[in-house]
């Protein structure tokens, strides 16, 4: 600990983000970087607490307490106080292969647990770690390290996400010839489709990083959908293993009146149809575009906020964004203590610019959807919603309740559905003969990763359901752990 009094001497600081009303009118990355000193009052905030709930990585409540991939959080931080940045980074990539993809996205699960957080602001976990990895990039620091031998196994990765990604860089970095395949285009699955330009950008982040691996020798081969233009059983003629690491991507549907009318489309559908088109030159070509259009957005959480950002870029007319929950509270409440995560009112990056465009955060809460209203030539025009509230049923489910009389018709052009997902597409663990869990999902094991098919893992969302970039990196290690024990008979990765 490098200065025992610096949770007490220095307030928490965050980089300061460029003005909403400026980046709406661009893709750009929203964040700024902070100085040197400044990130240096931060790390000197950790306050060697003796034990360290922030890297446990475990669920509380449901919710991620502490980071799933236990990153030596204090051990770095110690080393970015001292100034010894380079041998912090070495520190954070221990756990962590992808430190630029979590300190820009990762909703710092370490934070909430950051035992300074019971009663003072949590440290800066993240703003550190996303420097830390900048500065790594920036002095060449992070550079391709190709394995020293091949062991002449070869191992096939389904899907480039984060999962599919982090499980590739560990099984290259053992020496196995690793292959990964993508269904679309170009390579990253939800890094790169999943989450917009200005949260995460795609050149100068996501590809540099693919770029490094290629160069490592892993082999990336897009436009290749197994089940469809790759057989699924040559794969397992062709590779000595397999990991399936397809995400979650069946979405959660909403089934009310006219749901079928023009306009109405799912998140996913739209998020990447609009960084496919800035990504070739022309967002303004988006096949769904909310320019000059009266934006619903329907469901809260990470990919709804996307929705509502994106919108905005795009020039919509007006936004609405609805949520069945109720607000969550201004502080903790007392049925929500420390270490679980601090469920608190708060706007994200998209709300707070919708709140500088429009005038007010576009969320309503505790409403639903009764109806699309439109016609088959014009598309959805407007939909009815219902204010709702949450009453206990006779097994003490709290279940939503329509208000009478509460029914309002609200003016919309192009409605997003952000209801989450409820699974992996079943065709291709079909293909593979792979045993399923009662949610759908992959059955194989945390810390095991092995499917009912020998040879066959599985890792990320299409295994734990939907869940953080995080988590997906975490299963991504493990399940190429568990397929290096399978092939070598042992392990030496962590």
């Amino acid at each position: 600990m490098g200065k025992p009094t610096g949770f007490i001497e220095y307030l928490r600081e965050l980089p300061v983000d460029r003005a909403p009303l400026e980046r709406v009118r661009d893709w750009r990355e929203f964040h700024h970087h902070m100085d040197p000193k400044r990130l240096r009052n931060q790390a000197a905030r950790c306050m060697d607490c003796g034990v360290p709930f922030c890297h446990t990585g475990t669920l509380v409540s449901g919710m991620a307490s502490g980071c799933p991939i236990h990153n030596l959080i204090p051990e770095w931080n110690d080393l970015v106080y001292r100034g010894l940045w380079r041998e912090a980074l070495e520190r954070l990539q221990k756990t962590n292969n992808f430190p630029e993809f979590t300190g820009r996205v990762c909703p710092a699960p370490c934070e909430g647990s950051c035992v300074l957080g019971i009663n003072s602001p949590p440290v800066a976990i993240k703003t550190i770690e996303a420097a830390l990895a900048d500065e790594g990039w920036e002095q060449g620091w992070i550079a391709p390290e190709p394995p020293a031998s091949r062991t002449g196994k070869r191992v096939v990765v389904i899907g480039s996400g984060p999962a599919g990604l982090a499980a590739a860089a560990q099984l290259n970095a053992a020496g196995h010839s690793v292959t990964v395949l993508e269904r679309e285009s170009r390579p990253g699955g939800l890094l790169m489709y999943g989450i917009p330009n200005m949260k995460l950008d795609k050149q100068d982040v996501v590809l540099r990083r693919i770029e490094l691996m290629e160069k490592e020798g892993v082999k990336f081969v897009c436009n290749a959908h197994v089940g469809e233009n790759v057989e699924a059983q040559l794969l397992r003629k062709d590779f000595d293993a397999i990991v399936v690491c397809t995400g979650a991507t069946q979405p959660r549907d909403l089934t009310v009146p006219n749901r079928k009318l023009k306009g109405v489309h799912f998140a996913m559908e739209y998020l990447t149809a609009s960084t496919k088109a800035l990504l070739d030159g022309g967002p303004e070509r988006s096949p769904v575009h909310a320019g000059g259009k009266h934006v619903v957005v329907i469901g809260g959480g990470d990919t709804g906020t996307d929705c509502v950002a994106t919108a905005m870029r795009q020039g919509c007319k007006s936004l609405t964004q609805l949520e069945i929950m109720p607000q969550p509270p201004m502080d903790r409440a007392t049925d929500n203590p420390w270490p679980e995560w601090r469920k608190v009112y708060h706007l994200d990056y998209g709300q707070e610019e919708a709140a500088a465009l429009f005038g007010a955060d576009p969320r309503t809460y505790v409403t639903t959807v009764k109806r699309f209203n439109g016609d088959a030539e014009q598309g959805v025009h407007s939909l009815t919603t219902v204010r709702i509230t949450w009453q206990r049923d006779g097994n003490g489910r709290q279940v939503p309740a329509e208000v009478p009389g509460s029914e309002t018709d609200v003016p919309a052009d192009l409605v997003l559905l952000a209801l989450g997902f409820t699974g992996p597409e079943q065709s291709l663990l079909a293909d593979f003969g792979v045993a399923t869990d009662q949610r759908s999902n992959v059955e194989a094991a945390h810390g095991r990763f092995a499917t009912t098919v020998p040879g066959i893992f599985a890792a990320g969302d299409c295994r734990r359901g939907q869940s953080l970039v995080v988590w997906a990196i975490e299963e991504g290690r493990g399940a190429a752990r568990e397929c290096d024990r399978y092939l070598m008979g042992s392990t030496d990765l962590p």
